[in-house]
């Protein structure tokens, strides 16, 4: 049974009209945006849904609880001018305690902490039509940064694009869609990390540039996966990390048109 949104009537002024481009870039008709595209942008539901995404890919890590403490020393006893702490027969050497060379940490990371931050099921769903909707919002768009911003966002495209399997097709479609100059600013601003990430295969802090939302992507994830900051995903697998980088809403966004049926039978959202 499908879980429907209500909206009341202001919203249905908005203008929902956007053209269908072909890949030369010019358009080929006009067609109106879901529904859901009117629900209002809520900033706050859309960054829980995001810490609730991103936390729960977090590993749990935490110390062995017995480290530091696997020693054979014990206390001298009094009487002999010496700390009361556990030492070893043969040194003396301080063994266990928090102050000592060896010893157990005084407050470890435990792997109990909750690290997860949880959402129900019904806000995070509205989250994520609601950072759909930011999509369509030219102000939220251009607040993200993208070095483009179309005059009426989302942008579009016809579903041939889904056949293109080689970069340098989809970058001439790209550059035709007037697109390009945003994955030159995630490949301008990539950067290397500080710290010791560098040593653990995340070397290269990347920013996010455009993402494709295609109904097949069996052979646009080939054309497009070595482009900086671009994302390809289907309407399946569409989540708030795609929408909302950050927990900023605004993503610079490419439909096909199928995709964007699919969303609509995905998210139906009832008018009143």
């Amino acid at each position: 049974m499908s879980t429907y949104i209500t909206l009341k009537v202001p919203f249905l002024t908005l203008d929902l009209k956007r053209p269908v481009y072909d890949l030369n870039g010019n358009p080929v008709e006009e067609i109106e945006l879901p529904p859901l595209f009117t629900v209002p942008v809520r900033i706050d539901l859309i960054r829980r849904a995001f810490l609730s995404a991103f936390t729960a890919r977090l590993q749990p890590k935490g110390r062995d609880p017995m480290a530091g403490k696997r020693t054979s020393a014990r206390s001298f006893g009094v009487g002999l001018g010496l700390a009361r702490i556990p030492r070893e027969r043969q040194t003396g050497r301080g063994r266990f305690v928090v102050s000592t060379v060896g010893g157990r940490r005084a407050f470890p990371p435990t792997p109990l902490k909750k690290i997860h931050e949880e959402i129900n099921k019904k806000e995070r769903r509205l989250a994520l039509i609601s950072a759909l909707a930011a999509t369509a919002n030219r102000y939220f768009v251009e607040k993200r940064g993208h070095a483009v911003v179309p005059e009426k966002p989302p942008i579009i495209v016809v579903d041939d694009i889904v056949n293109i399997q080689h970069t340098r097709d989809l970058k001439e479609v790209l550059k035709k869609l007037n697109l390009w100059e945003d994955v030159v600013r995630a490949q301008r601003g990539t950067k290397i990390k500080a710290g010791k990430g560098k040593m653990r295969g995340r070397r290269y802090k990347t920013p996010v540039s455009i993402l494709i939302v295609a109904h097949d992507t069996s052979k646009l994830l080939l054309a497009g996966r070595n482009l900086p900051g671009l994302d390809i995903v289907t309407p399946q697998q569409l989540s708030i990390l795609h929408l909302a980088p950050g927990g900023v809403p605004g993503r610079l966004t490419i439909y096909t048109k199928t995709s964007l049926q699919i969303l609509n039978e995905k998210f139906p959202v009832k008018t009143i």
